[in-house]
């Protein structure tokens, strides 16, 4: 079993910058992919970033696209989003997930953390 903990959310102004980390721990083998998500109250869940576990291919929506970027640490089992230029509309709460299939297959993504809030004040 993986287990996946998000961390680095927080309140900051339009304009700022967070960082947030998934540290994956567990039963890691067999991840393909891991993504990051988003969940605004009233809203659907969004689908941000993924990177692929042991390769380079990343995926950004087009939604933050020139202004998060996703990462990774595979000695620690961590994935990072980098998030920039962050908008009022970027609040939400951001979810890591993983899975053992394609990176952008968001349907099969079937192990998640608890989330992070990220407030984007005005």
């Amino acid at each position: 079993q993986v287990q996946l903990v998000e961390s680095g959310g927080g309140l900051v102004q339009a304009g700022g910058s967070l960082r947030l980390s998934c540290a994956a721990s567990g039963r890691t083998l067999g991840i393909n992919a891991m993504g990051w998500f988003r969940q605004a109250p009233g809203k659907e869940r969004e689908f941000v970033a993924a990177i692929i576990w042991s390769g380079s291919f990343t995926y950004v929506s087009d939604s933050v696209k020139g202004r998060f970027t996703i990462s990774k640490d595979n000695a620690k089992n961590t994935v990072y989003l980098q998030m920039n230029s962050l908008k009022p509309g970027d609040t939400a709460v951001y979810y890591c997930a993983a899975t053992d299939y394609g990176p952008t297959v968001t349907g099969l993504y079937d192990r998640w953390g608890q989330g992070t809030q990220v407030t984007v004040s005005s």
